[in-house]
């Protein structure tokens, strides 16, 4: 996983060193990932690997390599050696005060152990890869000033010696009484050498983030293989691993599989809808007992009282998941196209059952209510619904062809005594309601017509207010891949919901008398 977390620099031109703080600990940063906070010691550096400062995360485009690296309380510091080469002098140009075209510390890390925490993620442990010189961004109130130490004017030889390693720690340190006097006297001329500038971070990734399902998932499969380009696309997707790092869970990506979800859950549409909470398998709804209530009182007379106590309802998070197995030869040898029809059969699958579940729920509470006709039955139920909380009902739900209740076919044969159409008719004659032909959109009796294809079981008919029934969903749908001992890719789609049925018997069952 790359990390693009930039930090402050500082660039003397003269001895051609760019030095500054390159991972701060604690702080909150904005990376390629989202939001990351590095524990201290978390970052291991590899001294024998000579860690090469690159050109805007280019492994073709070396500017130097590290001369030291210092581990403060705030952070990590550190300084390099820009080559006598032409790119090298292009980059001392542009980090240059005059310039200030490139102006940030950026480190790649691969991440070795990291956990979730708050909305972040808590990097434990990583290992230092590279550093970049990027351009800079505002970084906010995050922004310090690296201290710049040097001796007076220097000679054209002592330009390109190499610097030592209680140089670089005068460079680098923060702390003005940790540093020798002499090392922080500087001159002027060696001032305008040293330009400060500002600290940067990256929020915008590198990438091509326009991808679809199925490109995701084969990029994750290229990245267990340890494809570079796949890392990093699946880097800037806001990716989380798993302990095994055979797990991708990527955000940006959800967008495509939430769209495909939301237009086939007729139900759960037509109720409320909020976020689940970030942790916790149950959620706590705060609920009246009896109600408080006054009454007519005579003067001097006793006030009326009524106790009342706020109780908790309590509803569990659930799980819905599905997966399927491929051949490897499959999933390389085909269009990425492939991989985007199976997961979409995968999430039409989850929304067909979470739908089905919480309109199960809303049934199972149901009380019962009946006319001698269509239009009478749902008449008593919309006075029957509004009766519980006083909520005035705005919903029907009916299955397409249910027998036994009321259903969608019903609706569009009901005729009156004269056999035309109640609630299907080209040029409407009655008041009863509209269905448009052709559609499942329509009104019956002044409720909005909610056709349910995903209703199973005991498939009767409901009338309902909206605010009956809440659905909490998490924000993600999490997608796996993971290549198995035999060569195959497993695909795998899951979320966690919760249904909230605040006022169970304003649902209302129908049945024909």
């Amino acid at each position: 996983m790359l990390l693009t977390f930039s930090q402050d620099i500082q660039c003397d031109q003269g001895r051609r060193i760019i030095a500054g703080k390159i991972v701060p600990f604690g702080p909150v940063g904005m990376t390629s990932v989202g939001p990351v906070v590095f524990e201290r010691g978390s970052i291991q550096i590899d001294n024998s690997q000579k860690i090469r400062l690159l050109l805007e995360h280019d492994p073709k485009a070396p500017l130097g390599r590290a001369q030291s690296f210092n581990e403060t309380e705030d952070g990590i510091y550190a300084s390099f050696k820009i080559s006598n080469t032409t790119r090298g002098n292009d980059a001392l140009i542009e980090a240059s005060a005059e310039e200030s075209l490139r102006t940030g510390l950026s480190v790649g890390v691969e991440v070795l152990a990291s956990y979730p925490k708050d909305g972040n993620l808590i990097v434990s442990s990583a290992r230092l890869t590279e550093v970049s010189l990027v351009e800079a961004a505002a970084f906010g109130e995050n922004a310090q000033v690296t201290s710049v130490a040097a001796s007076a004017a220097e000679t054209e030889d002592e330009a390109v010696t190499e610097i030592t390693q209680s140089e670089s720690e005068a460079i680098l340190d923060t702390t003005p009484d940790t540093v020798a006097p002499e090392a922080v006297v500087e001159t002027p001329a060696v001032e305008a050498s040293r330009p400060t500038v500002t600290a940067a971070m990256y929020t915008a990734p590198r990438v091509n983030l326009n991808v679809t399902a199925g490109q995701v998932a084969k990029a994750q499969l290229a990245a267990s293989r340890g494809d570079v380009d796949a890392r990093d696309l699946i880097a800037a997707l806001q990716v989380a691993t798993v302990a095994e790092n055979t797990g991708m869970v990527p955000p940006n990506y959800l967008k495509d599989v939430i769209g495909i979800i939301d237009n086939s859950r007729p139900f759960i549409d037509s109720i409320e809808r909020a976020a689940l909470p970030a942790a916790g398998m149950k959620i706590f709804t705060p609920k009246l007992g009896t109600q408080a209530s006054v009454a007519l009182t005579a003067e001097g007379a006793e006030f009326a009282s009524t106790d009342t106590a706020v109780t908790f309802q309590e509803d569990n998070v659930v799980k819905f998941a599905g997966a399927g197995i491929l051949d490897v030869e499959l999933v390389d040898r085909s269009d990425p196209s492939f991989l985007d029809l199976y997961i979409r059969e995968l999430a039409a699958s989850y929304a067909q059952k979470t739908d089905d579940y919480a309109l199960g729920l809303a049934r199972d509470g149901a009380v019962g209510s009946s006319g001698a006709s269509i239009y009478k039955a749902i008449a008593d139920g919309i006075a029957d619904s509004y009766g519980v909380m006083r909520f005035t009902p705005n919903r029907l739900v009916v299955h397409p062809t249910a027998s036994g209740t009321i259903s969608y076919a019903d609706l569009l044969g009901a005729e009156d005594g004269d056999d035309r159409p109640l609630f299907a008719a080209a040029v409407p004659q009655n008041a009863a309601g509209l269905i448009s032909q052709g559609s499942t959109q329509g009104t019956v009796a002044g409720l909005s017509l909610v056709v349910d294809p995903n209703y199973t079981g005991d498939k009767f008919a409901l009338v309902y207010p909206s605010q009956a029934m809440r659905f909490h969903e998490s924000p993600q749908i999490q997608l796996r891949t993971a290549v198995v001992a035999n060569g195959q890719l497993e695909i795998g789609l899951y979320g966690y919901c919760a249904v909230v049925n605040r006022y169970p018997t304003a649902f209302r069952k129908l049945t024909v008398a």
